[in-house]
């Protein structure tokens, strides 16, 4: 895979498959497959119902007579659960955090399709249709969690038991781990990122450095993140030291008195001698800068979405001129 849009779907153990989009950047999510012997459990639905009917096409010859009867969604962003509608039955359990399920509300498809289709001039319309334009969000149908749940859950896959475990609020309020203990594969959802730039959407930072925390703890051989290549602890780790350094970044400059403007800017060269230089996305540091400034100044009032992209826009864009003028 070395191209948006390419997918492939990797058996990571018997019976259990990662479905993974390249190259893992704004809406290339990944999902997965648990085929027991009567049944599955799917991991996730896609940004679009194209995707989605792509994704579970590839499935078929291991669903054909083991048939998805348990839909998991790790959290809210569409890029997770905007395909719900395509497995949506009455035999078909939809399973979600009750956090996760209360935010589904919050940003419809419709909004995003507005956005792509309203928003086309300038700085913000060219990061829209960059990080959006590839999807059609025409058709969904808002599909709500049939199967609610606080901390934990227990799905049975026929023989087999997928374990939920609830580690926001971090990435969003909701977020939902699926760990499968015998086989030591572990779906991370958006907790993790690898080699992307990490959105931390709710926070608090502390809560997203335990939720890695608990995946350590589990010691799984197999980790599928949200987005990006398969990985294992190392990942892990280096996601959590993201965290820990941003959070000490941002804390040294409130208690220096910048201003949330020069903390970005600061943090960014900061970003620049680090390891996580060469991660995509890096315009997501707004947001995440946001998020722990939110935490330590509780008259900060965060921006509204059309405001928080501008802004994404206006550092992706000046990156990407910086890369022009070096070369």
């Amino acid at each position: 895979m070395d191209a948006p849009g390419e997918s492939e779907l990797v058996e990571v153990a018997d019976g259990v498959f990662a479905y993974l989009q390249a190259d893992g950047t704004w809406g290339w999510s990944n999902a997965g497959l648990v085929a027991g012997t009567t049944e599955s459990v799917l991991i996730d639905t896609l940004f679009d119902l194209a995707l989605t009917q792509r994704m579970l096409d590839s499935m078929r010859p291991h669903t054909d007579s083991r048939p998805i009867r348990s839909v998991v969604n790790t959290h809210a962003n569409g890029d997770h659960c905007y395909g719900n509608q395509l497995v949506a039955a009455p035999n078909v359990d939809i399973i979600a955090s009750a956090a996760a399920a209360k935010e589904m509300e919050e940003v419809p498809a419709e909004l995003l399709a507005s956005m792509v289709a309203g928003i086309t001039e300038g700085e913000l319309g060219s990061y829209i249709q960059h990080a959006f334009g590839a999807f059609d969000f025409n058709g969904i149908q808002h599909t709500e969690p049939t199967l609610l749940f606080d901390q934990q859950h227990t799905v049975e896959a026929g023989d087999r038991a997928v374990e939920l475990f609830e580690v926001g609020p971090a990435h969003t309020d909701g977020d939902v781990i699926a760990w499968l203990p015998d086989e030591g594969v572990l779906f991370s959802g958006d907790i993790l990122f690898i080699e992307g730039t990490p959105i931390m959407w709710a926070g608090p930072v502390d809560g997203w450095i335990a939720a890695l925390d608990r995946i350590l703890e589990l010691e799984p051989k197999v980790i599928v993140p949200g987005h990006g290549p398969l990985t294992d602890a190392a990942g892990v780790r280096i996601l959590r030291s993201y965290f820990l350094d941003l959070k000490r970044w941002v804390s040294e400059r409130h208690v220096a008195g910048l201003s949330i403007e020069d903390t970005i800017r600061d943090i960014d060269a900061e970003v620049d001698k680090s390891a996580y230089a060469a991660w995509t996305d890096r315009e997501r540091i707004v947001v995440n800068v946001q998020s722990v400034w939110r935490e330590l100044d509780t008259s900060f009032v965060s921006p509204d979405v059309l405001a928080v992209f501008s802004a994404m826009a206006q550092n992706h864009a000046e990156r990407v001129g910086q890369r022009r003028v070096t070369n």
